[in-house]
């Protein structure tokens, strides 16, 4: 069954209405809240942010392996889905960095401290030994050097006597009653914790010499962390253990009545106290700041990298420069939509003022699409959409020089449209297919080195070609056939050709 220009207008008309209503911002009739989660995702470089390029620094004899660095990859966009981050961008560039944007993140210092930390948890049995804390130390699951030492990563401990500075361990009982606090015994914090100064750690720090603790559980024995509160309503760390690992602990617990025991972060002691009941499957982490609880609970909950990582590359944003850039993006866009407008339609007459119609119809489409698929926009995407626009009006050029041969050469108006879109068709697929295949290159290169820039440009400038060859055979084609239906537009000046250049004998085949 052969489809009237009547039933594609139709299509074409709700499509619009759709686009402008997913368009229009705030809530217009919108009574069920549909548009609540469809806004404008704007990049890094339009809204402000941070960049950070993090390279993987592994301990000797570990090889960095695709495998290793996507899940990390994976580690760190947990624990940035924890900072609430809209819109963030997490992937890994080359073979052993990751590329982290966080628009509209402001705080860059926490970002480093949690993004970078290894985070790896391990509960000790001390040897019946009390760890202050701030001691450095290996465990059975390997030796103090393998974790994250960089200055971003690790603080100083406050200058404070060490009985104000030592955290403590609370547990519930062995029935999961409300936890109990564990006694606790201050010691002297040894040479190896961190400096009160700022002085850096080095990145090479030397092995510290002395016995290797037993690892009872780890951080991948953890069912779940949060942050909570104790039963004095101070801010702690909530853990929670698997059952496999509850059984463990619980055994290990029972029979250790009375001896102290540590909780160790990246081979840190954070917590040493005595067990006072045997633990079955949860504890809490007392002794830390608001802000640490919150990024320990986030980053036990995400899970240790897989390899310590250093930040090599760190770029701040400011929303001023951001604005700037989208105020003078959409001049830039208007004066060029204005002008090409202006072209067409004193050029083309008629099919100019259709052209127009299907590019202001063809921009809803591609805003609406960007809103709903969605695209984060940057700078080179905007650029990649502005783009589409001159070649979405270049594939209406072509149609419409074409049907200005055909007229010349004597056809009738319905038949040279007709003509002029079948023969322009061909060039328009060509030249469009191969925008789009250079288009995918583009966005798997930046993808590879990490280049969002680069991956903005190309996903607008897909997105937009699609679209403008839809716009170009389908919008402009059916207008120009319902406006044949009146016989007032089937005089040749419409077109932009005077009645003497169209030839008198019929063109052969008529």
């Amino acid at each position: 069954m052969q489809i009237r220009p009547w039933q594609t207008l139709i299509v074409i008309i709700l499509l619009s209405l759709a686009a402008i209503w997913v368009d229009l911002p705030g809530r217009p009739l919108d009574p069920f809240g549909w548009k609540e989660n469809i806004t404008v995702r704007q990049g890094l470089d339009l809204q402000g942010g941070i960049q950070l390029v993090l390279e993987a620094r592994p301990p000797a004899g570990v090889q960095v392996t695709q495998e290793v660095l996507q899940g990390t990859r994976d580690t760190i966009e947990r624990r940035v889905n924890g900072l609430g981050v809209s819109e963030p961008v997490i992937q890994t560039r080359g073979n052993n960095q990751i590329l982290v944007e966080l628009p509209g993140f402001q705080d860059p210092e926490r970002a480093v401290r949690v993004l970078q930390r290894t985070a790896l948890l391990e509960i000790i049995d001390t040897q019946g030994q009390f760890l202050p804390v701030g001691t450095i130390v290996n465990t059975s699951l390997g030796p103090a050097t393998d974790r994250d030492t960089s200055p971003a990563t690790l603080e100083a401990p406050p200058s404070a006597t060490p009985a104000q500075q030592t955290p403590t361990i609370e547990t519930p009982t062995a029935g999961n009653e409300t936890p109990t606090s564990a006694e606790q015994t201050p010691g002297p914090v040894q040479a190896q914790t961190t400096p009160s100064s700022a002085t850096p750690i080095p990145s090479a720090t030397p092995t510290p010499s002395g016995p290797v603790y037993e690892t009872i559980v780890t951080g991948a024995d953890l069912k779940d962390a949060y942050p909570t509160t104790d039963q004095f309503g101070n801010l702690v760390v909530g853990f929670e253990l698997k059952p496999e690992a509850a059984d463990k602990f619980y055994q290990y617990t029972s029979t250790h009545i009375g001896q102290p025991m540590s909780i160790v972060v990246d081979k840190e002691v954070i917590n040493t106290a005595t067990i006072r009941d045997a633990i079955r499957d949860r504890g809490i982490i007392q002794g830390l700041s608001a802000q640490e609880v919150r990024d320990l609970a986030l980053q036990l909950k995400s899970g240790a990298l897989a390899v310590p990582l250093e930040v090599v590359q760190s770029r701040t944003v400011g929303p001023t420069l951001g604005q700037d850039s989208i105020q003078k993006s959409i001049i830039a866009g208007l004066v060029g939509l204005s002008l090409v407008a202006l072209f067409m339609v004193l050029y083309y007459r008629l099919p100019g003022v259709i052209s127009v119609i299907a590019l202001l119809l063809y921009t809803s489409y591609v805003f609406a699409l960007f809103k709903l698929i969605p695209v984060v926009l940057t700078l080179p995407g905007i650029a990649g959409f502005i783009l589409s626009i001159g070649m979405a009006v270049d594939a209406n050029i072509l149609i419409f020089a074409r049907i200005r041969e055909e007229l010349r050469l004597g056809r009738p108006i319905a038949r040279a449209i007709e003509e002029g879109f079948n023969h322009a068709w061909p060039s328009i697929r060509d030249s469009n297919i191969s925008t789009m295949i250079s288009c995918m290159i583009l966005f798997w290169f930046g993808r590879y080195v990490g280049a969002t820039i680069i991956q903005g440009f190309a996903l607008t400038l897909f997105i937009g070609v699609a679209v403008s060859m839809f716009t170009a055979i389908v919008v402009t084609r059916t207008l120009l056939r319902i406006l044949l239906t009146r016989r007032i537009f089937r005089d040749v000046r419409w077109y932009g050709i005077s009645p003497s250049q169209v030839a008198t004998a019929p063109a052969p085949g008529d």
